[in-house]
């Protein structure tokens, strides 16, 4: 398959992995030329995901190389084709995880375009071009509009980079069980990192009791000072687990690492909801007595539409919710693999790609 077609003429910087040890070099690729549904963006801001370090390392064996990731893209538009409806040069705008999908099935026409079969990422898929599509480690990105949102003008470009993914992929599933616009619930979120505290600030923000299940107990005072957090169970503490019993209504599981499922759904109420956003390497075991005695529910979800994408980030103007970032210049993207890897981060990388110029890459 051709990385890229013939309409692909423009020059672009960026940064790519080349093979499995995931080492991020500079590299230079084109683009294709801006189309009439298309709107080119200058990168101000990338986020650094966890997905990012998977497809660098081909840790799930899907990785076309070289592979230029990023999917939490912010910055201004600088051209605007001719069908183009919404945006304007000079907008501040972002792109999530989506590229494309089919625009004609079910999911598509609800505004669920993230549950198309025909969907395509932003990075290591393939366009309706027939190219294969790079990510935003890189000074310019060509986007559909159609998968473009606008970023609101009180929220600090670079701190709003991570609500285009950890964002919306733990807002999604508090709309879907009506937590957004319904206070007083009891939820808990397990795992406190780039997606977790995006959770506890929702959370938090929507006027819920909210708890951080973790396994780090170094972790509670920062979940709870700093993040309002209102309890903290550590998850390999029976005490604890045993007092919390059946004491929340919903669960958010942010952790890709394994773990066990069974003391966190004996956390649930007769009722309840497991909703898993973590994507773990290998399969996690379901036990089937927490759910059968106490009727409860697991599920999963993957980002959100285009639409909850754009209403997703004027909930988080309006309650002036960002992620917190370490900001890095490009030439230290592979120590921050290296740290993300080892979870040594608060809570989210987020390349200063408008200076890349300063890192002389």
């Amino acid at each position: 398959m051709a990385q890229t077609t013939a309409n692909h003429t423009v020059t672009v910087s960026g940064w790519a992995a080349h093979d499995s040890s995931g080492k991020i070099t500079p590299y230079t690729f084109k683009r294709r030329e801006n189309g009439v549904n298309d709107v080119t963006i200058k990168i101000l801001y990338c986020g650094i995901c966890h997905t990012d370090l998977h497809y660098a390392k081909n840790e799930w064996g899907i990785t076309m190389y070289p592979v230029v990731p990023g999917h939490e893209i912010i910055g201004v538009v600088t051209k605007v084709g001719r069908d183009v409806k919404g945006f304007k040069e000079g907008d501040r705008v972002g792109v999530g995880c989506l590229a494309a999908s089919c625009l004609e099935c079910e999911h598509c026409k609800t505004d669920q375009e993230n549950y198309c079969e025909k969907l395509q990422f932003v990075y290591n898929g393939v366009f309706w071009d027939g190219s294969i599509t790079y990510g935003g480690y890189s000074q310019i990105f060509v986007a559909d509009y159609r998968y473009v949102v606008h970023i609101p003008e009180n929220l600090a470009m670079d701190a709003a980079a991570p609500l285009l993914c950890a964002g919306i992929t733990v807002f999604n599933p508090l709309k879907d069980h009506d937590l957004v616009a319904s206070p007083g619930k009891k939820i808990g979120v397990v795992g406190l990192g780039g997606l977790g505290h995006i959770a506890v600030k929702f959370g938090k923000a929507f006027g819920h009791h909210v708890t951080v299940i973790s396994t780090s107990p170094s972790k509670e005072a920062e979940a709870k000072q700093r993040l309002g957090a209102d309890d903290f169970i550590v998850s390999s503490n029976p005490k604890q687990l045993q007092a919390a019993r059946r004491s929340i209504d919903f669960i958010l599981d942010t952790v890709s690492a394994e773990h066990s499922l069974l003391p966190i759904l004996e956390l649930l109420k007769v009722n309840g909801t497991l909703f898993l956003v973590g994507a773990p390497d290998k399969p996690l075991q379901l036990p089937a007595f927490p759910l059968i005695f106490g009727k409860r529910s697991v599920k999963g979800g993957i980002i959100g539409g285009i639409k909850e994408t754009q209403e997703m980030l004027e909930v988080c103007a309006k309650y002036n919710i960002t992620s917190d970032i370490e900001l890095i210049t490009p030439d230290r993207i592979n120590e921050a693999m290296e740290r993300l890897a080892k979870n040594d981060v608060r809570y989210r990388f987020v390349i200063d790609i408008a200076n890349a110029a300063a890192s002389n890459n």
